[in-house]
């Protein structure tokens, strides 16, 4: 028997599901009516997602779209961090779309202070850009993972690692 039973916290997503929901945005964008002449570029980056339009009407339509698609792929939509769209050239809106992955370390103590503070029988550590929850009892653990779910951070949290 273990004497000691953790759990991980972390921030992220599938990667793959990302793509094909990008790819789907990408057909639909294409293929509606009301945005296939908008001539719509999206670009994934390995952080980011940059939306390139026509208008602002388009860049909210290419947005609900993007939700749409993240939602059906079971990902979060805390994960897109929309900054403001900026002209460019030709009368066009470029915006991008930061990806949040990983929690940062303001969040990390946050999180781990309010664990501490309504749970005396669990340890908190922080390890990099992840909470490692720790307690002698299982039950003490499930509480940390209601406790976490109950609290409303930017950025979604999974638990890994429970053991």
């Amino acid at each position: 028997m273990a004497d000691s039973y953790s759990f991980d916290v972390v921030s992220d997503f599938d990667r793959q599901e990302l793509v094909n929901a990008v790819d789907q945005v990408r057909r639909d964008v294409a293929t509606r009516y009301d945005l296939k002449d908008s001539k719509t570029e999206i670009a994934l980056e390995e952080t980011s997602l940059t939306i390139n339009t026509a208008s602002d009407l388009t860049l909210q339509a290419v947005e609900d779209v993007l939700r749409q698609k993240a939602t059906k792929r079971n990902l979060s939509l805390k994960i897109f961090d929309f900054q403001t769209p900026e002209p460019v050239g030709g009368n066009r809106l470029q915006q991008v779309v930061k990806l949040r992955k990983g929690l940062s370390k303001e969040l990390a103590k946050e999180l781990s202070k309010t664990v501490r503070d309504n749970l005396k029988k669990v340890t908190v550590a922080i390890q990099g850009e992840s909470l490692r929850v720790t307690g002698k009892n299982k039950d003490d653990l499930q509480q940390a993972i209601q406790l976490l779910k109950a609290q409303d951070v930017e950025v979604p949290l999974q638990f890994e690692n429970y053991r």
